[in-house]
């Protein structure tokens, strides 16, 4: 039997913070499952859930405002380990006896902050020596033992380095707290009932910013908390596969293909979990990537040995597409006929009981399901609530607890190629909305060819991991030419690059001159009917990363 990766857990209760799925992130790279509900969330779940500790986000509120957020007060009749994060720092606070102010200048940035005195949080701690930041050398934690408590070492009452993000402080503790932490401005940065294991911290240890983010996590939920990092790739797949045949028993189960990272590691995590139970359909649009189809089917179906179905249904997209030129409006027309066409071949399968769907924990949080109960509906995914009634299909979704980048992970150790794996995003509609305006099959054929050059010279130089997303867009324009000796009036591709942690805000990359020049002459010397290349500078906001 596999062991129980659920049993030691982390709740992490959102106050509404932009950093709170990060937080979550943070914690599983430590090795130690974790939810997100919201701050409101029902108290007798909270209580039934039993958390090893609690994690209270940050968030956009004042707790000085009247009716602003509160943490359930079954969070502290729990008698686990709670860590407040900025304004669950401060409502911790009001909460327990203390006091906090508003109405002082806002800190947002850098900030050196001096620990004061000792906390098992910090001791030992500056930003001079210890472990890395995120992404130095981060790897997940194989630990198979639960951690013994061990006495705190002295003090270093050193400087830190942190990220700051507040305008409240707290300006009188709660009974049984003393001051660990402060700066130059602020008496209380930190504070801690080492008693309760009760901590709270002004700034952000999730973000990248704040040295020792990542050790300071780690030391509130393995060594205080006491949760064995049982949370590895490894045991993901163990766990999904032995809930997987439970849940679908001898039955059949289709699965829709798309070449993409999450459809593609369901289809891998299926195919050990249930084998020959497992069909795959594969739709080829025409609006993918150049070569993406014979790929899809090389990697699955031969290298992986998943039973993939492929439909040719270019010419009826592009038929179903014709004159169309709102983008919402291309959106919807390839999201139905993908549906019809789907819904075809899956008519032709008997016995098929269960649709498998690539749903990720984000998808669930953003559309509000799950236990994240009360959060705002940010967008309704296309994985979530997606499935034509008439299908009359049950759902498994294998991959509904994991983020994005456990996604990944898991398919490499599922024996996925890396280059699959981690390949920047593509939209669902594909090239649909990379071809500004109406599509037609020779603008795709092009913007094909010029997006595989562009991606290809990344490799080449070393640039392709370095940026989060890079496309080519095919811009319904003219511009004159020079091709040879002769006048040429012929379309403009536009190149993106774009850097970014969370795809919520991005910055352009700043490729080298040299290599945009090396780009910009491969695509118009190559592909008869580009007569120039142009770099987008946007960054988001204002722009959108896609440009439909």
């Amino acid at each position: 039997m596999p062991q129980n990766i659920h049993s030691d857990k982390i709740l992490i209760l959102d106050f509404g913070s932009q950093y709170t799925q990060l937080i979550a992130r943070r914690v599983r790279e430590i090795g130690v499952y974790c939810e997100i509900w919201a701050w409101d969330h029902d108290p007798a779940e909270i209580a039934r859930y039993a958390p090893r500790g609690v994690i209270l986000s940050g968030g956009p509120e004042s707790v000085t405002e009247a009716g602003s957020p509160r943490a359930p007060d079954a969070v502290f009749d729990l008698g686990v380990p709670v860590l407040g994060i900025c304004y669950g720092m401060q409502t911790m606070a009001e909460q327990l006896g203390g006091r906090v102010e508003g109405g002082h200048a806002r800190e947002f940035g850098y900030a050196a902050v001096e620990l004061i005195a000792p906390c098992r949080l910090f001791d030992a701690l500056d930003s001079h020596s210890g472990p890395p930041r995120y992404g130095e050398g981060e790897s997940w934690m194989g630990e198979m033992q639960r951690p013994q408590a061990a006495p705190s070492p002295p003090p270093s009452h050193s400087a830190l380095d942190v990220w700051m993000s507040h305008g409240d402080r707290v300006t009188a503790l709660p009974a049984g707290f003393a001051a660990v932490a402060s700066t130059a401005s602020v008496a209380v940065v930190a504070m801690a009932d080492e008693a309760r294991h009760y901590y709270g911290v002004q700034f952000h240890p999730e973000v990248t910013h704040t040295a020792h983010g990542a050790e300071i996590l780690r030391r509130f939920v393995v060594d205080l908390c006491g949760c064995a990092t049982l949370w590895t790739p490894a045991h993901i797949i163990e766990d999904a596969i032995t809930r997987v045949r439970a849940q679908v028993g001898q039955d059949r189960v289709l699965l829709g293909l798309s070449g993409g990272v999450d459809s593609s590691v369901v289809a891998a995590l299926l195919e050990r979990a249930i084998g020959a139970q497992l069909t795959c359909v594969f739709v080829d649009t025409g609006l993918l990537r150049l070569g993406e189809g014979d790929q899809v089917m090389t990697t699955m179906a031969e290298h992986m040995g998943v039973h993939v179905i492929r439909v040719n249904a270019a010419e009826r997209f592009f038929a179903a597409l014709t004159g169309v030129e709102d983008p919402e409006a291309k959106r919807k027309v390839i999201g139905r006929l993908f549906v019809d066409v789907f819904d075809e071949e899956a008519r032709k399968l008997e016995g098929v009981k269960w649709l498998a769907q690539g749903t990720i924990y984000p998808d669930v949080i953003e559309s509000a399901g799950g236990k994240t109960g009360k959060a705002h509906v940010i967008k309704s995914h296309h994985n979530v609530g997606g499935l034509p009634e008439r299908m009359h299909l049950k759902l498994v979704e294998p991959l509904r607890e994991l983020f994005k980048d456990e996604v990944r992970r898991v398919g490499v150790e599922l024996g996925l190629p890396r280059a699959m794996v981690y390949r920047h995003p593509f939209p669902g509609p594909g090239l649909g909305v990379r071809v500004l305006g109406a599509i037609r099959p020779e603008y795709v054929a092009l913007l094909q060819q010029a997006d595989h050059l562009f991606i290809q010279a990344l490799h080449k130089h070393g640039l392709y991991d370095r940026v989060s997303q890079a496309f080519a867009v095919f811009l319904p324009v003219k511009s004159v030419g020079v091709v040879g000796d002769g006048r040429a009036y012929e379309w403009v591709i536009a190149l993106r690059a774009v850097e970014t942690v969370d795809f919520m805000t991005a910055h352009w990359a700043r490729l080298p001159y040299d290599f945009l020049e090396e780009v910009s002459r491969s695509i118009i010397n190559e592909l008869r009917g580009i007569s120039r290349v142009v770099y987008d500078i946007s960054g988001k906001p204002p722009a959108t990363i896609e440009w439909e």
